[in-house]
């Protein structure tokens, strides 16, 4: 997680994490590019001196030492720690909690147990998400001909402030209190099962909601209205007849078996880790 605090705690929590980048090391050269960057050292955020850190015990893929582009569906920005992926837009149906009024919203796709499309869109391959359905973290989505989908209910509100106020010191951990900057209401969690596309499951979070494109098409060079969109969005373009949509994310450092990665979290099942990750809180997540 992306925070200052000197304590760590562990949460029984669900968070939508997708791996994007792993390196090989604490610093590499991108030969095509000409550039640096300087991850963070494995050590940070354990209680493990760097000289344990060694080459990841890993037989079965050993690819995954990295170099590698995890989700090939986004652009990495590995200067600027961002990826730049596909806009999608669905919509909420109206029914009488809503008036009857159909809302828009915008989402991307980052992982899926369908192999073929997972290849196809360049999403990560997620077969354990095949068994996220034995509660309620996944809701039902139809496609439409348009290829937009189509959701009965579940929605994010990003008009909340975000707030983190660390404990009194030395102990900033936990904090004094805190909120997340975007909520889902009871119906919304960002896995969803495409009834009448093969069934599969999919983590599409909204990354904005209850907006039109003209207002979206304000934020394609940045400075976003946060009331309106994810806390990690920095542009948002909708597409035209004749170009895909695309929105630009921040992405956080951490480390896999020792290796600098670069991931994205976009949703929590835990108010505490959505604050702290500058996500969205998505209590169906824990149901």
């Amino acid at each position: 997680m992306d925070t200052n605090f000197s304590k760590a705690k562990i949460f029984m929590v669900t968070t939508m994490v997708a791996a994007v980048f792993i390196s090989p090391s604490t610093l590499l050269s991108f030969a095509q590019a000409q550039i640096e960057f300087q991850p963070v050292a494995p050590s940070i955020g354990a209680k493990v001196p760097l000289s344990y850190f060694g080459p990841p015990p890993s037989t079965f893929q050993p690819d995954l030492v990295g170099p590698l582009k995890l989700l090939r569906a986004g652009q990495v920005d590995v200067n600027a720690n961002t990826v730049t992926l596909p806009l999608y837009h669905g919509q909420i149906k109206g029914n009488s909690t809503t008036g009857n009024v159909t809302k828009k919203i915008w989402y991307v796709l980052t992982d899926t147990n369908d192999k073929g499309n997972a290849d196809q869109l360049g999403l990560n391959f997620s077969p354990k998400l095949t068994y996220a359905a034995v509660g309620q973290a996944v809701r039902v989505a139809t496609l439409e001909k348009d290829t937009s989908l189509t959701f009965n209910a579940g929605t994010v509100d990003f008009s909340p402030n975000r707030t983190l106020v660390p404990g009194a010191a030395p102990n900033a951990f936990p904090p004094k209190t805190f909120s997340p900057g975007s909520v889902g209401d009871k119906d919304y969690t960002p896995l969803i099962r495409i009834q009448n596309a093969g069934n599969h499951i999919y983590d599409a979070p909204i990354v904005a909601a209850n907006v039109d494109a003209k207002r979206l098409s304000a934020f394609c060079n940045g400075s976003p209205d946060y009331s309106l969109v994810h806390d990690k969005v920095l542009k948002i373009c909708p597409g035209t007849g004749t170009s895909t949509g695309t929105v630009t994310l921040k992405l956080t450092q951490g480390f896999s078996f020792g290796r600098p990665v670069l991931y994205l979290s976009l949703d929590s099942s835990n108010p505490l880790a959505a604050a702290l990750e500058h996500i969205t809180y998505s209590v169906r997540l824990s149901l």
